[in-house]
């Protein structure tokens, strides 16, 4: 099972790049959300750039150097929003032999481990097949990422792709399973400076 960063926007509220933000103890965004990832045992990891891409694959290979799980990915429409972020992941992990792939924001700071284990274990339970399961974490009933998108909707999820809406439309069409998560974290999407959490 793959992971995805999605860590490509330009952050204007932010002030910079979601993904060069840091916490307070100094680890950029991008590096934490790949870490968290990958020490949950996905493999490969795309990370998934575009605005501030140069610096932010500084950063990974910084922190991870020659990680022959990571894969870095530039969306390079990524100013049209989200689904193109999305549909450039898909498109670096298309060509490999995977049940699905656990995606996740560069700006859910709180992610940990044991989320992206719930709902991978989620997608595990569904019919006993992981390639047609979708599954979305949810926070005191709030939908939220990571998600899980079995195999066998890339293509018609990349199809229906458009604006900055992700798969969102497409997971409620379709009654992914929601598995909460509020216990483990608050899931929380951090859009300016003022909400800021290490």
């Amino acid at each position: 099972m793959a992971g995805m960063l999605l860590a490509a926007g330009a952050g204007r509220r932010m002030g910079m790049p979601k993904a060069l933000v840091q916490t307070e103890g100094g680890e950029p965004w991008v590096v934490r959300g790949i870490r968290v990832l990958l020490d949950s045992g996905c493999s490969p990891v795309v990370a998934v750039l575009g605005a501030g891409s140069r610096e932010a694959a500084q950063l990974l290979a910084a922190a991870f150097g020659d990680e022959p799980r990571l894969i870095v990915q530039r969306a390079d429409r990524w100013a049209e929003g989200m689904s193109e972020s999305l549909r450039a992941g898909i498109d670096a992990l298309s060509s490999l032999e995977l049940d699905g792939v656990i995606v996740t924001l560069v700006d859910t700071p709180s992610l940990r481990p044991e989320t992206v284990e719930r709902v991978r274990s989620a997608a595990g339970a569904v019919d006993g097949e992981r390639g047609g399961a979708l599954v979305q974490a949810t926070f005191d009933s709030r939908p939220g990422h990571p998600v899980f998108i079995g195999r066998a909707h890339w293509a018609d999820l990349c199809a229906g792709l458009a604006g900055d809406s992700g798969a969102r439309a497409y997971l409620r069409s379709r009654d992914a399973l929601s598995v909460e998560c509020s216990d483990l974290e608050t899931g929380e999407d951090i859009d300016s400076v003022e909400t800021v959490r290490p």
